[in-house]
């Protein structure tokens, strides 16, 4: 079996089970219906298949941007601490 998880595995077994908790008691307090953890399950892995990947690379991107954004600050003190 491979070690390399779909972008939609990258969730915690318990992260998953909170998340499908959550799916049901959003049905049931927002919309007034009785789904069950079979559904709530259908329903995640849907969304994690068709836009957990995005989500997961949007935040990459984020980090990679905020991450050259640091470097950038860093060589400007770096310059600042420069002696004549």
């Amino acid at each position: 079996m491979s070690d390399i998880k779909r972008a939609w595995d990258k969730l915690t077994q318990e992260q998953k089970t909170i998340a499908k908790e959550e799916l049901i008691y959003f049905f049931e307090s927002e919309r007034g219906e009785k789904i069950g953890v079979i559904a709530a399950e259908e329903i995640l892995n849907f969304f994690l298949q068709s836009v957990g990947g995005k989500i997961y690379n949007k935040g990459l991107e984020d980090a990679k941007k905020a991450l050259e954004n640091r470097f950038e600050e860093m060589k400007y003190d770096l310059d600042d601490l420069i002696q004549d």
